[in-house]
C-alpha cells in the first residue's frame, strides 16, 4: 500500500471508530432514560396504587413483598432498598414532564444522589449546575458533600432571586455571577505548609490549575499570573487573570495571605477600570474581581457595599474544615445575609 493508502486507511478507521463510540454513547444515554422512566413509572404507580393513605407498617410489608416478587421473576435489582429509591424518585419529582426533561441529561446514579436533598430550590441548584457544567457522578456527589450550594453566593439571596435566577439559567441559558461565585473555596490539594508566602499560593495553585479549575468551576479558562497593566508610567501587577466562558467576563483573581482590608477594594477596581478600558472585547461583559483572603471582615464588605458590586471576597482554607462546624457557620452567613436582605427591604418601603 501506498503512503497516501495507508493514511486514507487510517482516515477511515478513525471515523469509524467515532462513529461506533458515538452510536454507543446514544444507545447508554437511551437505554438509562428508559430504565429511569420506568424507575419513575414504577414508583408512581406503588404511591398511588397501593401506598396511598395507607398505614405505614402496611407499607413497609408490601414493598418488601413486591421485591420479593420481582427479584424472582427478574433477578437482581428489584431490592426493597431499590423500590424505595423509585419511591422516592416519585414524590420528589411528581410531574411527568420535569421527569422527562430531567432523565435526558442526568443518569439514574446522578438522580439517586440529588433526591435526598429535601429543600426544592437547593435541588433545583445542584440539577442546573449539573447539567451546566456536565458533572460526573463523583463530581456531583463531591459537590454536594462539599456543601456547593451553601458556599456559593446564591444561597444568601432572598428565595424570590434564587428562583429567579435559576430560572433564567434554565430557560434562557442566562447564568448569574451569583451562581458562579464560593466562600469559601477549598484549596486543601495544594498541599500548603503551615507557613508560606502569596507567591507559594499562586505557585501551588498553576502547579495544581485543573485542581483550582475544578474547584472555582469548569468554565474559568486560565489567561495570565502576574498580568503587567502600566497606569501613569507605573507597573501594577495582576495576580491570575481568567475568561469565564458563560459569564462572558474577564475575572481578575487577587491573593491575600492575611485578612480583608478595605484597601484591596481600590486596587481591585483600578484592575477591574484598567481591564474594562484596554482588554474588553466587543460582546463581553464588564470584567469581575475576586479577592481571594485568608479571613474577611464582614462588616468592611457591607460597609463598602461589596455584594452589590462587581467585586466578590472570599476565603480560602488550605486545609479541608470539620465539615459539621462549617455547616453550622455556612448556615448562620445565609441566616444573617437574608435577614439583611428583610430589613433592607422593610427600610425601603
Amino acid at each position: 500500500m501506498s503512503k497516501k493508502e495507508i493514511q486514507n486507511s487510517k482516515t477511515v478507521l478513525f471515523e469509524l471508530k467515532t462513529l461506533i463510540d458515538e452510536s454507543r454513547q446514544q444507545v447508554a444515554v437511551a437505554v438509562n432514560s428508559t430504565m429511569s422512566m420506568l424507575y419513575w413509572n414504577i414508583g408512581k404507580r406503588i404511591n398511588t396504587e397501593i401506598l396511598q393513605n395507607k398505614r405505614a407498617e402496611y407499607g413497609q410489608q408490601i414493598v418488601a413483598t413486591l421485591s420479593d416478587q420481582l427479584t424472582k421473576e427478574y433477578g437482581k435489582g428489584w431490592s426493597e432498598k431499590n423500590l424505595r429509591h423509585m419511591l422516592k424518585f416519585a414524590d420528589v419529582f411528581p410531574k411527568k414532564e420535569i421527569v422527562l426533561s430531567l432523565i435526558r441529561q442526568l443518569s439514574w446514579t446522578h438522580i439517586l444522589a440529588i433526591i435526598p436533598i429535601e429543600e426544592p430550590l437547593k435541588r433545583e441548584f445542584y440539577i442546573e449546575m449539573c447539567k451546566m457544567e456536565r458533572w460526573s457522578v463523583r463530581t456531583f456527589r463531591e459537590r454536594i458533600n462539599s456543601m456547593l450550594f451553601e458556599r456559593t453566593a446564591i444561597s444568601k439571596k432572598p428565595d424570590e432571586t434564587i428562583k429567579g435566577d435559576l430560572e433564567q439559567l434554565k430557560n434562557k441559558e442566562i447564568i448569574s455571577p451569583d451562581l458562579i461565585f464560593h466562600d469559601p473555596y477549598f484549596l486543601d490539594f495544594l498541599g500548603l505548609s503551615d507557613t508560606y508566602s502569596e507567591k507559594d499560593l499562586e505557585s501551588a495553585i498553576l502547579v495544581e490549575l485543573q485542581h483550582f479549575i475544578t474547584e472555582i468551576g469548569s468554565d474559568f479558562a486560565f489567561l495570565a499570573r502576574q498580568k503587567r497593566i502600566t497606569i501613569d508610567n507605573e507597573d501594577y501587577y495582576i495576580d491570575l487573570l481568567f475568561f469565564h466562558r458563560k459569564l462572558r467576563r474577564l475575572v481578575a483573581i487577587e491573593l491575600k495571605l492575611g485578612h480583608f482590608k478595605a484597601s484591596h477594594k481600590g486596587q481591585m477596581e483600578l484592575y477591574l477600570r484598567w481591564l474594562e478600558r484596554y482588554e474588553k472585547a466587543e460582546g463581553e461583559n464588564k470584567p469581575i474581581g475576586l479577592i481571594l483572603c485568608a479571613l474577611k471582615n464582614e462588616e468592611h464588605i457591607e460597609l463598602l457595599q461589596l455584594d452589590n458590586s462587581n467585586i466578590k471576597v472570599a476565603e480560602y482554607l488550605t486545609e479541608l474544615p470539620d465539615m459539621k462546624v462549617l455547616e453550622q457557620k455556612l448556615h448562620i452567613s445565609i441566616k444573617r445575609a437574608k435577614n439583611r436582605f428583610m430589613q433592607k427591604n422593610l427600610d425601603e418601603r
